[in-house]
């Protein structure tokens, strides 16, 4: 796998050091001499000294031979051109851009990001899901437009009765799992739920309040 990475800095540096060690083929683009330097010597990849938002600088990094693509400068408007030139230019199948702003994630997908990732918007929604005492984040999916929760049916569930297919799930939703009495359940249209029952879930970020609401006391 061969590899194309914009920006140098601290995110940059990390994400070669890694996958160098995974055995990809890494060439990381960087202007600042000084840092071109530390990570050429320290990490053995190939590195430009040169502007990642120019067509000759992705062109000279063979970003069209590359299979991926990542733009990690601190500057997001950097990111979205570089990030547009190899997925307009040199059409580059999987285009990654860092978001330093979770404003900007909308923008970058529009113009060439396959994959936006915004370390403050994935923490902050973490955060929400710390202090949210019923439900809890197992993990994030797609930058922390989506996670993956656990919520307990409380005693005072008043859909109880009612089988899977006939409650209305917000959108973007879906229930993958079911322990009760320690026993897995995949649960389909016919499952009819019970309180206590430990529910595993994937729910889109705008779906997590109306996903609580159902599974709360009433």
């Amino acid at each position: 796998m061969r590899v194309v990475i914009v920006g140098g800095g601290k995110v940059g540096y990390y994400t070669a050091k890694t996958l160098k060690e995974h055995g990809v083929e890494v060439k990381v683009i960087e202007k600042n001499p000084q840092i071109c330097m530390k990570i050429a010597n320290e990490l053995d990849v190939a590195v430009l000294c040169a502007d990642g938002t120019t067509v000759e600088a992705i062109a000279q990094a063979g970003t069209s031979k590359a299979d991926v693509f990542i733009a990690v400068t601190g500057s997001d408007e950097d990111n979205i051109v570089s990030c547009e030139l190899a997925k307009r230019r040199f059409k580059i199948k999987k285009v990654i851009s860092r978001a330093n702003n979770p404003k900007n994630i909308k923008i970058m997908k529009l113009l060439g990001a396959d994959l936006a990732v915004c370390s403050t918007q994935v923490i902050t929604n973490l955060i929400e899901m710390e202090v949210d005492s019923e439900l809890k984040m197992l993990a994030t999916l797609s930058s922390g437009e989506a996670g993956i929760v656990e919520v307990v049916i409380p005693d005072g569930f008043n859909l109880k009765e009612q089988p899977l297919s006939q409650i209305d799930l917000p959108k973007n939703c879906i229930i993958i799992a079911a322990v009760r009495d320690d026993k897995m359940i995949i649960p389909n249209g016919e499952t009819v739920l019970k309180s206590s029952d430990l529910l595993t879930a994937v729910v889109s970020h705008e779906s997590q309040k109306a996903f609580k609401k159902i599974f709360s006391k009433k």
